[in-house]
């Protein structure tokens, strides 16, 4: 399979503070440089693009020496923080702004949308867009046509093709910019984050129809999204980029993992106390302390499926009340929600009219581990009166990390597939 795309020490470099590239001095003095034959001397200087911290030069590097290639029909899943330089990678590879230095060769025709708004004018329809874009992406007229009807059928936006898109709400904007690039047959689609904008039928729809272009068509996605789920649903491979450097291009549940481990802010503990003046909060319920424990009440940082394992809740209720509903969310580190309790399950009819005088309170959850999958995980919690009002939400930064040695027959391959793992018994029917 050969490759429609290839990426050859990519680098695009700004100018912090600058509307353009820099100043009348720094232009004429790239200008003696480029008559002298040497470099750009600018293009020497500058730091890694790292939000958070304070950096002693007026350049960075949104990307720095980037080299990979897409195979055709390869579904890419791009992932990494906010600040990584993934937007800025696409905005390249849609030819909308240019590299400081490096090559990008693509073959074939390229769909792109970056953000709400790429590619439509607001004063024109969303009839006039589309065939503007089809234009754009060099198809005939008779070709747009023959593919109108399917596009608005997928946009839903039927009752408003003929509305100029500046009234269009940003929902109805993407799910009309997603059905033209997908629908228009492009070699290569390259999708932002802009799926976000959409409601959840759409983003389904929408993740359906790229992995219905690439495995059907055997057409290239490139797809950009923090939603790890989705990544892991659609893509094929998947490429990590941290603060504008290219870490890795590997199998996406490797990938997964990588970005998962990387700066992971809950590696911390199984026990978070909080210390709050209550006087200032002004709350009528507080989370004060959530733990993971064995059946010894010792705090658990790793277990087994040989351990018993307990979440354990603390909570103060400050001003008397009804109805004081508290759970937990079990998520696991590429931020599936894996389980949800609360306490009112145990027993609704009670619960959901008692009423809570002020104390503290303890509650002790019993997780069953053998429904878990190896790997690490953290809890989050909350309280509230359902319906009325929340409470009280508890910092997800306590977690665990659970070793599953029942699996080895697995062990050479990817592992078992879902979210839980739970040893399931066989009955054998014929031979009873």
């Amino acid at each position: 399979m050969s490759a429609v795309i290839k990426v050859e020490n990519l680098s695009k470099q700004y100018r912090l503070g600058e509307v353009g590239t820099g100043t009348i001095s720094h232009d004429v003095n790239r200008l003696w440089h480029k008559i002298r034959g040497k470099e750009n001397p600018y293009l020497k200087i500058g730091e890694s693009n790292d939000r958070t911290a304070k950096g002693d030069s007026d350049y960075v590097w949104a990307l720095k020496d980037i080299n990979f290639e897409v195979q055709q029909g390869e579904v890419l899943g791009i992932i990494g923080r906010n600040g990584a330089g993934k937007s800025t990678l696409l905005k390249i590879l849609s030819r909308t702004t240019a590299p400081t230095i490096g090559s990008v060769k693509i073959k074939g025709r390229v769909a792109s949308l970056l953000e709400v708004g790429t590619g439509f004018h607001p004063e024109l329809s969303g009839r006039d867009n589309i065939f503007l874009n089809g234009a754009i992406l060099g198809m005939t007229q008779r070709e747009i046509q023959s593919k109108f009807d399917e596009i608005v059928d997928f946009a839903g936006v039927e009752r408003y093709i003929d509305t100029p898109v500046k009234r269009y709400s940003s929902g109805m904007y993407v799910r009309l910019a997603f059905a033209v690039a997908a629908h228009l047959e492009p070699e290569i689609l390259i999708v932002d984050e802009v799926l976000a904008v959409g409601d959840a039928e759409f983003q389904k729809k929408a993740l359906g129809k790229m992995k219905d272009v690439s495995e059907k068509q055997g057409r290239t996605v490139l797809f950009v999204s923090h939603n790890l789920s989705a990544i892991s649903k659609l893509c094929n491979s998947a490429m990590l980029l941290s603060n504008g450097d290219f870490l890795e291009k590997d199998t996406v549940s490797k990938i997964l993992d990588k970005y998962s481990a990387s700066g992971n802010k809950y590696s911390g503990t199984a026990k978070i106390d909080r210390q709050l003046d209550f006087n200032k909060n002004n709350k009528k319920l507080a989370i004060t302390s959530v733990e993971v424990q064995n059946q010894e009440g010792h705090v658990l940082n790793e277990f087994t499926q040989n351990d018993q394992v307990f979440i354990v809740i603390n909570f103060d209720v400050l001003q008397n009340g009804v109805g004081y509903n508290v759970g937990l969310e079990l998520w696991n580190q590429r931020h599936d929600c894996i389980l949800t309790t609360k306490l009112f399950d145990s027993d609704y009819l009670k619960l959901a009219s008692k009423e809570w005088p002020p104390g503290r309170y303890v509650f002790k959850i019993n997780l069953p581990s053998y429904i878990l999958k190896e790997g690490r995980y953290y809890v989050t919690a909350a309280a509230a009166i359902p319906i009325v009002e929340i409470l009280d939400t508890f910092p997800a930064e306590v977690n665990f990390v659970y070793r599953d040695f029942r699996n080895a027959i697995f062990r050479s391959g990817e592992g078992r597939n879902g979210i839980i793992n739970p040893i399931l018994k066989w009955e054998d029917l014929k031979n009873q």
